[in-house]
């Protein structure tokens, strides 16, 4: 049954792409940026794609940098800058996959600001 969903889920990849690849050619032949409805879709299905695999990767992340940022904290006896030099990067950043990261229109930031004691 998983490996049924995973095909399909690749397929239904592979088909928006071709649709989204679509949509930008004649965007770029008309000079104006249009969006259509199986463009969208598109965008749509790829974002669902990528975030199965994307978010729990990044909570995983987030939970394990939560965790050592703690462990930074507790043996530098309470040097919270410490810490958060474990913690920004971690549990900042995008934890969802939009159509405009997609597109490329915004950055998919893993990782979250580097914290600078400044």
């Amino acid at each position: 049954m998983l490996r049924r969903m995973v095909l399909v889920g690749l397929l239904l990849c592979v088909v928006s792409r071709g649709v989204v690849a679509d949509t930008k050619d004649a965007a770029d032949t008309k000079g104006t940026k249009e969006t259509s409805y199986w463009g969208d879709a598109g965008y749509g299905v790829v974002c669902v794609v990528a975030n199965v695999i994307y978010m729990p990767a990044k909570v995983v992340y987030a939970t394990i940098g939560t965790l050592t940022g703690g462990l930074a904290y507790v043996l530098t006896v309470g040097d919270a800058d410490t810490a958060q030099k474990v913690w920004s990067p971690s549990v900042g950043g995008s934890y969802v996959v939009t159509p405009a990261m997609v597109r490329g229109d915004e950055p998919i930031l893993f990782n979250g600001p580097s914290y600078s004691n400044d």
